[in-house]
């Protein structure tokens, strides 16, 4: 039986903030289709699309490159 060493902790810090990007994301996808009644101007450049996609990119590269490396 062979023994699997263990996942890095940038294994689960990618995990962990491609979860919250999605989260954000999809908050940006809600409030672009239902915006707030108080309009204000950052809200029109929509920064939940923005940041929750860079965080899912972020996180996505981290977990793809840290998901087959032990230690």
């Amino acid at each position: 039986m062979s023994e699997q060493g263990m996942k890095p902790i940038w294994y689960f810090v990618g995990l962990i903030v491609l979860v919250i990007g999605g989260l954000v994301f999809c908050s940006g996808i809600y409030l672009f289709f239902n915006p707030p009644a108080v309009k204000t101007v950052l809200a029109e450049m929509h920064p939940n699309l923005w940041w929750g996609g860079l965080m899912i990119i972020f996180g996505g590269g981290l977990y793809l490159k840290m998901r087959n490396q032990t230690r």
